[in-house]
């Protein structure tokens, strides 16, 4: 009976070791980062953010380019349509050399991460794979009229049935790829914005100046979440019209941040988010919740759920939220403290005059010391500590497995003697 408990215990325990070793197993710019021939392919991933992406994925397959293939192609396309280029080469399945030519009647249909943008037309997100009976195995677009241009050169790494990197010689695109979309310049932001349910919102930032603001960064990095106008219908908000001009400013420069987030980026976000009101370390910032796949933005306050990803086109990246985002922080600023006087006045003297002293009368006791309390130092508010709290513990869980990987071990010996 021992044994048996014994028995369930070890592998209960081993089980927990291999899932601890397996959290974060890759990181795709690292693993690139070795092999020189493809610097452009993995410098471009990181600037798409498509590496945030693969990273916060598993089960998939990368097709790379060497740099003689793939520079050409970036250095005469803007950076939008290389991310959509690049997104075509991320394979939501996992293929080595083996089942590549084990395909079930020598061909399969496979999605990529493109097709899971939003944004693709039909098949245009779909990669058709063929074995040829030469041997050679084609990749090429799945979309109608389309043929295979892409070979498989070789295979360049693999984490068995989590990441298979392997090298084409060609790049797969579909049709009307290369076409740019306008300029993020060119995007009229109220009409997006109000064609997406944020009306209020849109009206806000346009009556506020905040809007200018925006387009002023546009071009180095922007991600704006936007309430949705039932959001802004909910009970519990401040009443808008007794807040002062720049206390509106401030709450809504807290619903946007200088860095391009896309959803992938934001799914493995560590840390806090500095916001366009932030004014130092800790003020108003949002963090990231992640729970299957819901997206949540926390204020310390209330969260609010990612609902769509309505633009997403580098270096800008606009979502729709179902709530308000509240800041724990005031939205105005404490009054100054009144200023000290240059020369205070001398103190009055109560000395008394020479020759003369004062008497007490016989019996009276000595005066008393004065009343001073020791001061006491502020005590940090809760909130504070517990919002800083859950961030510290979103980047250990490598460590932890590692140390839960450590303690399994160890068990497991103690039952194996």
């Amino acid at each position: 009976m021992g044994l048996s408990i014994h028995h369930h215990l070890l592998l209960l325990l081993l089980s927990l070791s291999v899932v601890a070793t397996t959290v974060s197993a890759y990181n795709i710019t690292d693993i690139l980062s070795s092999y020189p021939n493809y610097t452009d392919f993995n410098r471009l991933l990181t600037q798409t953010k498509i590496a945030d992406e693969i990273n916060g994925r598993q089960t998939l397959t990368v097709l790379v380019l060497p740099n003689s293939i793939f520079s050409p192609v970036a250095a005469s396309h803007p950076l939008s349509v290389v991310k959509k280029v690049l997104s075509l080469h991320v394979l939501l399945d996992y293929f080595d050399q083996a089942k590549l030519h084990q395909l079930s009647n020598g061909s399969t249909i496979t999605t990529t991460l493109f097709q899971t943008t939003g944004t693709a037309e039909k098949n245009n997100g779909l990669v058709n794979i063929t074995d040829f009976k030469d041997g050679s195995v084609g990749f090429g677009s799945a979309a109608p009229n389309s043929t295979i241009g892409s070979n498989y050169t070789k295979s360049v790494k693999q984490i068995p049935y989590s990441i298979s990197i392997i090298e084409i010689n060609a790049p797969i695109v579909a049709p009307g790829f290369l076409t740019a979309p306008p300029p993020v310049s060119d995007v009229d932001l109220t009409a997006l914005l109000e064609s997406h349910g944020a009306k209020t919102f849109s009206s806000l930032i346009q009556s506020s100046g905040v809007i200018k603001t925006f387009h002023s960064i546009a071009d180095k990095g922007l991600t704006i979440f936007a309430p949705s106008d039932e959001g802004f219908k909910e009970k519990d908000l401040p009443d808008l019209s007794k807040l002062t001009s720049d206390e509106v400013v401030t709450l809504l420069k807290y619903h946007a941040t200088a860095s391009y987030l896309p959803l992938g980026s934001l799914k493995i976000f560590k840390g806090p988010i500095s916001t366009l009101a932030s004014t130092g370390a800790g003020k108003f910032e949002l963090t990231v919740s992640v729970k299957g796949g819901s997206v949540k933005l926390l204020t310390g306050t209330r969260s609010s759920r990612i609902a769509d990803n309505i633009l997403d086109s580098p270096l800008i990246s606009i979502f729709t939220v179902d709530r308000v985002l509240i800041p724990k922080d005031p939205l105005s600023k404490p009054p100054a403290p009144a200023p000290a006087p240059k020369h205070p006045p001398p103190p009055p003297s109560h000395s008394p005059a020479p020759g003369h002293s004062a008497h007490s009368p016989d019996g009276a006791t000595p005066p008393a010391p004065g009343d001073k309390t020791p001061e006491v130092a502020p005590v940090s508010p809760a909130a504070d500590g517990a919002d800083h709290g859950s961030q510290k513990g979103v980047g250990v869980h490598v460590k932890g497995g590692a140390v839960l990987s450590l303690v399994a071990f160890v068990i497991a010996s103690i039952f194996m003697h």
